[in-house]
């Protein structure tokens, strides 16, 4: 059996990140993903693809994107259902993220979001190091990139990798 949803599309607004009980990060959102074709109008229509991510992945996740952001994600789809607190019984297909990328440049995320208060881990403009500002400055506590491209070479042995 294949379940395997591969989507590319816009967020509709920012992730909804939140913690369950048990302290485990889940986030969801909206992908707006166009169809391929235009409407009797010639107007391009899109779909509304409702979406979930868990832990690590989530935080991350909500701290990279904001609405409008452009990402491919890829994942399998879920269908699940409960009871409401009116009794009636609600159904919910999602897509289950299990990745993700970024699918716009740095600056553009960076100038879509201008205006908007940046989070602790979220991306800052400069350096081009996604794991935030870690430039040298006097204002930055973060330590220097040690990967940052220096110009010098890098040894590392087939000994050294996990793989």
């Amino acid at each position: 059996m294949l379940n395997r949803a591969m989507l590319t599309g816009r967020l509709t607004r920012d992730v909804d990140l939140r913690y369950t009980q048990s302290g485990t990060a889940v986030g969801t959102f909206t992908l707006a993903v166009d169809r391929q074709f235009t409407n009797q109008q010639g107007e391009r229509e899109a779909d509304f693809i409702n979406c979930v991510i868990w832990r690590k992945s989530a935080e991350n996740f909500a701290n990279f994107v904001h609405k409008g952001s452009l990402v491919g994600i890829d994942g399998r789809i879920q269908t699940r259902n409960y009871e409401n607190q009116q009794g009636q019984r609600v159904y919910v297909t999602e897509v289950v993220v299990e990745n993700f990328a970024l699918l716009e440049p740095r600056s553009n995320r960076d100038n879509n979001n201008q205006g908007a208060p940046q989070g602790g881990n979220a991306p800052q403009q400069g350096n081009g190091n996604p794991f935030g500002n870690t430039s040298n400055n006097s204002n930055s506590s973060a330590p220097a990139d040690p990967f940052a491209n220096s110009g010098d070479s890098i040894d590392i042995s087939d000994d050294d990798l996990p793989f």
